[in-house]
């Protein structure tokens, strides 16, 4: 099958009056985004910066730090010159950053992401995408929309459209139910499903299917489209440990937070994203691994036996141990495996830690790149995404973080303390949880609600920024879709507006006369 085909482009966004639309340097047309150009001179910034590198670009003086293309006389292209200084004085610190004439940031090849201007990430793809994974959740209500979604992509668009197997035993969707086993109720839904059933059947044999936890996705699928709610999302992001295909979720769940579109114009829209016309939300995710106590002494041990080894047998079974493919018939395919061979698993939302069904609190000590910082007394913890900030993370009372601010959130849940707030980590931190030595009990730990795992004393759970993030296709753009789903979701800053003093000194002038004859006659009424 065909491998992932999508790319990530940066479009110039000028900072001040703009006018015609130009397509970003250097893409072609399908994979071009709209972004407006300078129609005035430069401010006094852009003057000394072009005066700068053209200098440079005369003097032949080579530098490390990155810049805009320059034009045969030296000097670079309006629409470069705006993307680049807007991107260096804006979104964030370069990491080629230099600090007066002698400083600046040591380069480190362990870097986790590149800060960049969140409106400037546009879907582009660099070959037409083939293959399309069509997730849907368990409702009688998505089979409609699912199947028209598919008998489009089939013979309208010719793609090659993957589906869950279960997909292919629900029993609304196959003619050889019996019926006589059935509930009156079944029978007569199924019965209401008769054209919808008979023209997925038509289509069955041209869909590939797969299973969850047996067959791996990686470098198969070219796009993703989610028929549900927020869960169906959440569900996609789990079948891909490494990288995800870009990810277009439709409405029709009960709270739509991470689901911008509607499936009624679904053929236009869909159009759209396959032509490349698209703004992505990266939403970046957490790589968790849990690390046993017996894990540990096991690993001693056995680096202990390879000192005796021969060089050769050394190189071996390091090689197996870093290398993720290296994994064994027990090894599921769904999880990534991490370092020094423990396996992780990638979460979009959060990772919690809780008691359990255990009577006494909860103590947990947190340690951030191996630095002891402090301990949980209460029900647990939160450590969540800036996406599952407005979920649990939210109900516990944490900020709601915007899905393209690189940090992490560590909420408690129901601390034993007044003065324990919430806090925000930067991205690509490493935080280490464990039970504390005098705990009482263990505790659970689940990740974005799923695989629910005891931790017991001596064992660590290690979370960390994931270098795969979840590229969510956007409705109209970053921002407007995110505060769109916080005011339609969660009611964010809902009320009732409080009248202008206009509106009351109409009201005063309307009524003023009956206000001062009942006051006369209040008055005569008293004496």
């Amino acid at each position: 099958m065909s491998s992932s085909s999508y790319n990530i482009i940066k479009c110039p966004n000028p900072t001040t009056k703009t006018s015609a639309a130009q397509s970003v340097p250097g893409a072609n047309g399908g994979g071009s985004a709209g972004a407006s150009s300078h129609c005035g001179n430069y401010d006094e910034h852009d003057n000394k910066l072009i005066n700068l590198i053209s200098a440079r670009h005369n003097n032949g003086s080579a530098s490390s730090a990155p810049g805009p293309g320059l034009l045969a006389n030296g000097t670079a292209s309006d629409i470069e010159m705006r993307w680049w200084w807007r991107t260096r004085s804006l979104n964030a610190p370069s990491p080629f950053q230099q600090f007066g004439p002698c400083g600046r940031i040591m380069k480190n090849s362990a870097m986790v992401m590149q800060i960049q201007d969140p409106a400037s990430q546009r879907l582009t793809w660099y070959k037409p995408p083939l293959t399309v994974l069509v997730i849907k959740k368990k409702d009688s209500q998505v089979l409609l929309p699912f199947v028209q979604l598919v008998e489009w992509l089939v013979q309208e668009k010719n793609m090659v459209v993957w589906v869950e197997s279960a997909v292919l035993e629900d029993k609304l969707l196959r003619d050889d139910v019996r019926l006589e086993q059935e509930s009156a109720k079944f029978r007569m839904v199924h019965e209401y499903y008769t054209g919808v059933r008979s023209r997925f059947l038509a289509l069955r044999e041209k869909l590939v299917t797969f299973k969850d936890g047996r067959d791996d996705l990686t470098d198969r699928i070219d796009f993703i489209v989610c028929l549900g709610g927020d869960g169906t999302l959440l569900y996609a992001s789990q079948l891909f440990q490494q990288s995800v295909p870009p990810v277009m979720a439709f409405y029709l769940g009960s709270l739509g937070f991470l689901t911008p579109f509607q499936c009624d114009n679904f053929q236009e829209q869909v159009t759209n994203v396959l032509e490349g016309h698209a703004a992505l939300t990266l939403r970046s995710r957490l790589r968790c691994s849990i690390h046993r106590k017996g894990d540990r002494r096991r690993e001693s041990l056995q680096q202990a036996s390879n000192l005796l080894k021969p060089h050769f047998q050394r190189q071996s079974n390091f090689g197996d141990a870093g290398n993720p493919k290296a994994c064994n018939n027990n090894c599921s395919p769904s999880s990534a495996q991490g370092a020094g061979g423990h396996s992780s698993i990638l979460v979009l939302n959060e990772v919690v830690i809780n008691r359990g069904p255990s009577p006494y609190l909860s103590n947990i000590d947190i340690f951030l790149d191996g630095k002891y910082i402090t301990s949980v007394q209460g029900d647990g913890l939160i450590v969540s995404t800036p996406t599952g900030s407005t979920a649990y993370a939210a109900a516990a009372g944490a900020s709601m973080i915007h899905p393209s601010v690189p940090a992490i959130l560590v909420t408690p849940i129901c601390p034993h303390s007044l003065s324990f707030r919430p806090i925000v980590i930067p991205a690509g931190v490493e935080l280490k949880i464990s039970i504390s030595p005098d705990s009482r009990n263990t505790s659970r730990v689940s990740f974005d609600g799923r695989n629910d795992q005891e931790l017991n004393h001596g064992d660590s759970l290690r979370v960390t920024t994931s270098i795969y993030p979840v590229p969510s296709i956007c409705a109209q753009d970053q921002i407007s879709d995110w505060f769109d789903s916080l005011a339609e979701g969660l009611h964010w800053n809902v009320r009732k507006r409080q009248k202008c003093l206009d509106e009351l000194s109409d009201l005063t002038a309307s009524g003023s006369e009956d206000t001062l004859d009942e006051f006369d006659s209040l008055k005569i009424h008293d004496a």
